[in-house]
């Protein structure tokens, strides 16, 4: 019966019946929605035009775009174009998030949406960004409709309550003395490997044993994170279909997008709380130099994001499963493709492009349309694997000073083409990808119980 019924069209289902604040809730999430539909729709507007622009080699459309909807921007008309695309996707991305905690009456919901609010504001009078305009309109009619029931908005009672059970058992303390455990024993291995190196030498040996201890440490985090996140998340709901708690459930006033949040938000703190016991481990880099306080953040940050995409990955698949096996082997399946198959497969094709693309001279490409765009998906490569995003961010900020815009030489035609720094195209695809999984799995649970 359930395979039977219509996919609903909006973010609800059109069978089941609201309350008042439901209700205004789903307006309000409608339009943030559609926001973020917009933005979306204009960036990938823009970037066809950017494309046949350089295809067709035409003049003055960059000048346009700049003057048109960049104008503030004092930097070159391609590195505005893509500034351009990166805010809207920004845009998009932000507003999907804040869509979800709307939809789950999340406090954060709330705060978010003010601060985007004020960044556009803020981006429209001082660079010009007159694209802002459809995150504001969204952002103002979501505002007037939510702002007369503001109360809806509280602290996730599930997530309360799924991190005081948590913290009650020994299985947390016991994961948090393995994880650290396998850190510590990682990091005394690199100390131990790289320190004689460091004897007797310049201080820019002893900076580069401080920065390979601050990767080592960052990079086995991230490996934990890839294997414990979606397992986390993986039996937030067959675990109550199995305890057969599950209907008892659904006869509660618990809103099922609050339910669905909450699972993922006890998940997420309990990994938060693992990152920041590894602040210690991390701070041992900073005695022997080589580490800024930007690169920290920037780890940080992409730590963050990942575990929050990967949770989502298996809470998404929780609640199509039937049983929390099933969910972990589709979850981690899932979660491998992305990061390591893809890439692969995505490498491979350009390995076997550029193989044919070359001049017959063996130096250079024949065409810098093709050589761009191998560059662009090269890039995209790494926005995939988080892994590689922290690598290559780290080697820009190091050897560039840069963790915003940078520029590479075509080798067809000596021009240059802007670039970004991969943790910001790794923060928009993640955080989309992670907004989308949470609306399927609070419409396929919705569905479920029709």
């Amino acid at each position: 019966m359930q395979d039977t019924l219509p996919l609903p069209n909006d973010i609800s289902s059109v069978d089941e019946p609201l309350t008042p604040r439901e209700a205004r809730l789903e307006r309000a999430a409608r339009g943030v929605q559609l926001g973020a539909a917009l933005n979306g729709l204009v960036a990938l507007l823009l970037a066809l035009v950017g494309i046949g622009a350089a295809l067709l080699s035409v003049n003055g459309v960059y000048s346009a775009l700049h003057t048109l909807l960049l104008f503030g921007f004092t930097g070159a008309d391609d590195q505005a174009v893509i500034a351009l695309l990166l805010l809207l996707l920004g845009n998009t991305s932000l507003l999907l998030v804040v869509m979800v905690g709307i939809l789950a009456q999340e406090l954060w919901a709330f705060v978010i949406g003010v601060l985007l609010l004020l960044g556009n504001v803020a981006l429209l009078v001082t660079q010009g960004f007159t694209p802002a305009l459809i995150a504001l309109g969204a952002l103002i009619w979501c505002t007037s409709v939510l702002l007369p029931d503001l109360r809806a908005f509280r602290t996730n009672p599930v997530m309360m309550k799924e991190l005081r059970e948590r913290m009650r058992g020994a299985r947390a303390f016991a994961v948090m003395t393995v994880y650290l455990s396998l850190m510590s024993a990682f990091s005394i291995l690199l100390y131990i490997g790289f320190s004689p190196l460091s004897r007797g030498i310049s201080t820019s040996v002893t900076g580069e044993l401080g920065r390979v201890l601050f990767a080592g440490v960052v990079g086995i985090e991230l490996v934990l994170i890839i294997f414990i996140a979606p397992a986390f998340t993986a039996g937030a709901v067959t675990g109550e279909r199995e305890r057969k708690t599950y209907d008892l459930l659904q006869i509660t006033l618990l809103p099922r997008p609050s339910f669905i949040m909450g699972k993922l938000e006890s998940a997420l703190g309990y990994i938060l709380l693992l990152l920041l016991a590894a602040i210690p481990l991390q701070s041992m880099a900073f005695l022997f130099g080589g580490v800024s306080e930007q690169e920290v953040g920037l780890s940080f940050a992409i730590l963050i994001v990942t575990a929050v995409t990967l949770g989502t990955v298996g809470l998404f698949f929780s609640t199509i499963a039937e049983r929390t096996l099933t969910a972990s082997v589709r979850a981690y399946t899932f979660t491998f493709s992305l990061i390591f198959a893809v890439p692969a497969i995505l490498g491979i094709i350009v390995s076997i492009i550029s193989g044919f693309a070359y001049a017959p001279s063996g130096t250079a490409l024949v065409s810098p349309f093709l050589e761009g765009t191998l560059i662009y998906l090269i890039q995209f490569i790494i926005c995939l694997n988080p892994m590689a995003t922290a690598l290559v961010t780290r080697d820009l900020l190091v050897s560039q000073q840069t963790v915003g815009f940078y520029t590479t030489t075509l080798s067809s035609n000596g021009s240059t083409i802007p670039l970004v720094s991969p943790w910001i195209g790794f923060g928009i695809i993640y955080l989309v990808l992670a907004a989308v999984l949470l609306t399927l799995a609070i419409r396929r649970m919705r569905r479920s119980e029709l």
